[in-house]
């Protein structure tokens, strides 16, 4: 069959099917495209010919419609996928970023920029990096370190081999992540008697694989030692689809399981052991058990320095760690028993072990204390009131004498821990939140009560600021029926908000929840934590205290796009603003003020960060030695 380079990979993309539990559906949705002339003539004209069942949408910001692509496929637990692809050069230096959040998140995203000319006839081509020494470098090449699979196809016959890797990787459940499929522009349109066989029906089918018997006997053997274990609930037990079978082994063996920012929402908060959010952003519920448990069971996280609280958390002195992973290398961290399987297969082999010996757990009311307690601290959160007598900021550092300052700039009293405690009440119970970085995350972990499961989406494997409106974009694809939120500071906001257009334009009505605190906050509260004074944080005028604190109207910057848009500073004010916000077909934007210093504080985690050890502020040599005393007593692997 002859056809160009472009064509053939449109015709291939069109064959690829997936299989998961006996449900076949195609594997590509569509692709997502910005147009330049590294790829308009090669991928836009086979796309403009014959597209095939693939939906091809228009992005506006290459960085942007990558991170919708990868959340679509988040959303639906690896199952389906958005392809992306753009122009030589910048355009797909811009998807460099969402490659590494993808591959940071085991994400699966495919991703075909264009490419400089495989002849270099005409070599320097408009938009080319040369490098002296090796002309065979592009732009293209920094996709190799963010990239699960990498490859440049610079004859048209090594499409074949290029794509039948990429798939591997994009299936493969274990190591997946962003591929990047780096396509010339010549190459894109020369043409090649491609065979037949090339573009037969492939299926891909998502084994669900089993554990090893000598693997379970570890794991049985481990846990009859054990009394009080405490199961971490990842990712991947939500794209294992392994909800209900992690709630019910909890259950039978009366074991509390904490969520990571991933894992969030394969059950409902309000599950009886379900003790939420664990770690650095973790609870005090989550997290005082976590101290006092003998055997940590990890299934389907990473361990990530969030979770762990950069390995400090767990105090036992005989604790030891159970993992249940589909990723041999992930399953292998903190020098765990480890049972490499699916999670859902995991715990159901898991299970049957445990029943045949009769084990159960030796907790005593401890679990229903902790959630009792830390209820009654949710419920304090969501009454925090400026105004009030006893106010006192969770965040108490020395800006808390600017915060009169602030209310009078922003013209608001609103604090962060209220009002999203608010919005939590007023959203529908299906409704999806997503975030992704800043004091949100940390906020959304331990106060977000989901309802439902699978509501709570969360990129914060990379915590990359401007994903939230892309990343809703992408869920909406995934979700049309569900209101979905961004939930976004002002700093995210201000880094990537070009996706409204997308969903304006393609239909896809989503609704930005915009906390505006005027600065960084997040890392403002940690300079501060740690001993430096607010430096280069706050958005002030010369970054001065003295200065005026920049004031930004977010409601009009984005009305001009055709955005519904709400102006917040009270709780009258926002109620009306959510509920009117759900009678609107478009995209809405609710523009919330709100003071610095009003998100939640740590509830017990404590997290490594780099401190200088010399410095003549007594305040940093504190700091200092406290990462020390702290790193005393924390695991070295």
């Amino acid at each position: 069959m002859r056809q160009t380079t472009a064509q053939a990979l449109v015709r291939f993309l069109n064959q690829q099917y997936v299989n998961a539990d006996g449900k076949e559906h195609k594997l590509f949705k569509g692709i997502f495209t910005i147009f330049g002339h590294g790829n308009v003539l090669g991928i836009g004209q086979a796309l403009e010919e014959n597209p095939g069942d693939l939906e091809v949408y228009q992005g506006r910001n290459e960085q942007g419609m990558a991170h919708a692509a990868t959340a679509f496929a988040k959303q639906n637990h690896r199952k389906q996928l958005i392809a992306c692809t753009s122009s030589v050069g910048p355009g797909s230096a811009n998807m460099i970023t969402a490659a590494a959040t993808a591959t940071a998140n085991n994400i699966p995203l495919l991703l075909l920029p264009g490419d400089t000319f495989a002849t270099r006839q005409p070599d320097p081509v408009l938009q080319q990096v040369e490098q002296p020494w090796d002309a065979s470098l592009t732009t293209n090449d920094t996709f190799r370190a963010v990239s699960k699979y990498w490859d440049r196809v610079n004859r048209p016959e090594q499409l074949m081999s290029a794509l039948l890797n990429a798939m591997r990787v994009l299936t493969d459940e274990a190591n997946t992540g962003a591929v990047t499929v780096a396509l010339p522009q010549d190459v894109q349109g020369e043409a090649y008697d491609f065979p037949e066989s090339f573009f037969k029906k492939r299926v891909y089918h998502l084994n669900r694989r089993k554990p090893q018997s000598y693997e379970l006997e570890q794991a049985v053997a481990l846990m009859k030692a054990k009394k009080k274990p405490l199961i971490i609930s990842g990712g991947g037990v939500r794209y294992s689809e392994a909800a209900e079978t992690l709630g019910a082994f909890a259950e039978k063996f009366q074991i509390p399981f904490a969520e990571t920012q991933a894992g969030k929402s394969a059950l409902p908060s309000t599950h009886e052991f379900n003790l939420g959010g664990i770690g650095v952003t973790g609870n005090s519920a989550a997290n005082s058990i976590a101290k006092e448990a003998d055997l940590i069971i990890g299934i389907g996280t990473r361990f990530t320095d969030f979770t762990t609280a950069s390995k400090r958390l767990f105090d036992h002195e005989d604790v030891e760690f159970l993992t249940i992973n589909i990723s041999d290398f992930d399953a292998a961290k903190l020098d765990a028993v480890q049972i490499i399987a699916d999670a859902k297969a995991g715990i159901e082999t898991l299970e049957s072990e445990l029943e045949a010996i009769g084990y159960k757990s030796f907790y005593d009311g401890e679990i229903a204390a902790a959630r009792k307690a830390w209820q009654d601290e949710l419920n304090r959160l969501y009454e925090t009131n400026f105004h009030a007598s006893d106010f006192k900021p969770e965040i108490d550092d020395g800006l808390i004498e600017q915060l009169a300052a602030y209310e009078k700039a922003l013209d608001t009293s609103l604090t962060q821990t209220a009002v999203l405690g608010r919005v939590n009440q007023l959203l529908d119970e299906d409704a999806i939140v997503v975030g992704a970085a800043g004091s949100l995350p940390g906020d959304m972990q331990r106060m977000w009560v989901s309802k439902q499961p699978n509501t709570y989406h969360m990129e914060y494997g990379y915590s990359c600021m401007g994903y939230e409106i892309s990343g809703a974009l992408g869920v909406k694809m995934a979700e049309p029926d569900k209101e979905v939120y961004a939930m976004v500071g002002d700093g995210s906001f201000m880094m990537l908000h070009s996706e409204l257009i997308t969903s304006l334009q393609e239909g896809k009505k989503i609704n930005v929840i915009l906390f505006d605190n005027s600065g960084f906050g997040c890392i403002n509260n940690l300079q501060m934590e740690n001993g430096m004074g607010s430096f280069s944080t706050e958005f002030r005028a010369n970054n001065d205290k003295s200065g005026n604190i920049l004031t930004t109207d977010f409601a009009k910057v984005v009305e001009g796009y055709g955005v519904k848009t709400y102006r917040v500073r009270t709780f009258e004010e926002l109620e009306q603003a959510i509920e009117d916000s759900k009678k609107q077909t478009i995209s809405t934007l609710i523009d919330i003020k709100v003071l610095p210093k009003t998100m939640t504080d740590g509830y017990g985690g404590w997290w490594n960060v780099g401190i200088a050890e010399v410095s003549e502020k007594e305040s940093i040599q504190a700091a200092h030695k406290n990462r020390l005393d702290q790193l005393d007593k924390a695991r070295k692997y």
